[in-house]
């Protein structure tokens, strides 16, 4: 018999989002594969949990993936998690998993926190679309092209950043995707969390202000292309957008607004589409 992979999430921040379940599988497993061992050990030992801790992370995870592998088909059971959230999402894990499929080992995921999707929920974005994009490149041409890679994407863009470049590359979203909302998400759960949405534009004068608000890890959520471009679009245009709907079909209600307005036809018509929809 060989034994179950747990793919356990874990607190970002505040140890009490810890769930119920993923204390019960890691009292019950046999070994604990962990990104950082040191900061793992902390985590056990505020829940008085005592588990060997095999080192995973981004330096040696294929050659640790093959021993922890061996030793789920030895039939030990294995938690796998990382400093903090859940395994796979821009953090390592997605090779031991792979390879844990690839041998027929049941891979069982314990749900708990992840930082896109805390920060989605308190962002206020309309649009129900997200993509994660994770982190983006360190260097500047390369983050560049990526970003403009993703200029028409209607969805609205997650991102992970570190300190020391979120300025940057907050001036390249500003530069490359236009009128915006830009939500930054800083030190989720933690005694420092900040949340803050404003105008894209204005998102590098919110940052300099102060240094604190630099400090940190920060998710940062951009508004789709399509509702950036109906934001744009007046109070009393999409009024009119709306009274037209009302009575008429989008491609109609769409025309007669560009009439009314002066907005050009194709514009109006993605914005009746989002508000139809």
């Amino acid at each position: 018999m060989t034994g179950q992979l747990y793919v356990v999430a874990t607190p970002i921040g505040n140890l009490q989002d810890i769930t119920l379940r993923a204390l019960e599988v890691l009292k019950g497993v046999d070994a604990v594969a962990a990104e950082d061992t040191r900061h793992s050990q902390g985590l056990l030992a505020h829940y008085g949990i005592r588990k060997p801790l095999l080192a995973l992370h981004e330096h040696n995870e294929r050659q640790a993936s093959n021993k922890v592998l061996a030793q789920l088909q030895a039939g030990q059971n294995i938690a796998l998690i990382t400093d903090a959230g859940t395994p796979g999402i821009s953090d390592p894990g997605a090779i031991l998993v792979e390879q844990a499929h690839a041998a027929g080992i049941r891979v069982v995921p314990v749900p708990g926190p992840s930082a896109v999707v805390t920060a989605l929920s308190a962002a206020g974005l309309l649009n129900g679309r997200f993509l994660f994009h994770g982190f983006l490149p360190s260097k500047a041409g390369a983050r560049r092209t990526e970003l403009e890679a993703l200029q028409e994407q209607s969805a609205n863009l997650v991102f992970y950043e570190a300190p020391h470049r979120v300025v940057e590359t907050v001036a390249d979203m500003a530069q490359l995707l236009g009128e915006r909302t830009l939500v930054i998400a800083r030190e989720l759960t933690k005694t420092f969390e900040t949340i803050q949405r404003l105008p894209l534009r204005d998102a590098s004068a919110w940052l300099e202000v102060d240094s604190n608000r630099q400090r940190g890890e920060f998710v940062l959520i951009v508004s789709g292309a399509v509702a950036a471009r109906e934001d744009a679009l007046s109070s009393a245009t999409l009024k009119i957008l709306q009274l037209l709907l009302a009575e008429l079909p989008v491609k109609q209600a769409s025309k007669l607004a560009a009439e009314i307005t002066g907005e050009k036809k194709n514009r109006l018509y993605e914005a009746a589409l989002r508000l139809r929809n």
